[in-house]
């Protein structure tokens, strides 16, 4: 491993826009995030989510969010990233948990496009201003169309097929060929990124916080 002199430089060059610097950096700093989430993955889990699946997530986060990072050197980078990490971890579990226990009233409705793009994102937390005339409903449906492609590819395609299809979790890991757990771990980053692209868009969405 470098020295942290060399990381910190490694970490500048990342923030002045070199990617191979920030992969370098997160080759060098993982070995220490995984040594940590290894040992937070329970007995009952390992079957559905493995340490893997939580560090590609992580890195996905870190080179996507690495803008909001807000400094502290290589240890508050080291630090930084084991807290996405850690996050996914829980969101993982908390997907696998959920699963066990179904809730259907909070299913979208999957007869109209339409109407499941609009409920899907009010599901998330996002408030539809959805104005009666139907040329204005169907300007809300472009825009969320817009916000899923500006989403990394996994999480878009997450949320076409489970949230918008309807499709069952083992076809969607099948397609994605990711674990139980990590599919659940993407699409609660994905809700995250498309709420945030929708709340940007201040004339018909609204974040519920």
């Amino acid at each position: 491993m470098s020295s942290p002199n060399a990381q910190d430089q490694l970490l500048e060059r990342a923030q002045s826009g070199e990617l191979d610097a920030l992969i370098a950096l997160l080759e060098q700093l993982g070995p220490d995030v995984r040594a940590i989430i290894e040992t937070k993955i329970g007995r009952k889990h390992r079957s559905m989510l493995s340490c893997d699946d939580v560090m590609q997530v992580t890195y996905m986060e870190c080179i996507s969010r690495f803008d909001t990072f807000t400094g502290g050197g290589a240890r508050g980078f080291l630090a930084w990233l084991i807290r996405i990490a850690e996050h996914n971890l829980i969101d993982a579990i908390r997907g696998l948990e959920a699963a066990k226990r179904p809730n259907p009233s909070r299913r979208v409705d999957y007869r109209n496009q339409d109407d499941s793009m609009i409920a899907m994102v009010e599901a998330i937390g996002v408030t539809v201003s959805t104005p009666s005339l139907v040329a204005a409903r169907g300007e809300v449906v472009c825009c969320i169309h817009d916000a899923l492609g500006r989403l990394p590819s996994d999480y878009a395609r997450v949320i076409r097929m489970y949230d918008l299809q309807g499709r069952s979790i083992e076809e969607v890991m099948q397609e994605l060929g990711r674990s139980k757990g990590a599919v659940y771990m993407l699409r609660a980053r994905a809700h995250e990124h498309l709420r945030e692209v929708l709340g940007s868009e201040s004339k018909y969405f609204t974040k519920v916080d």
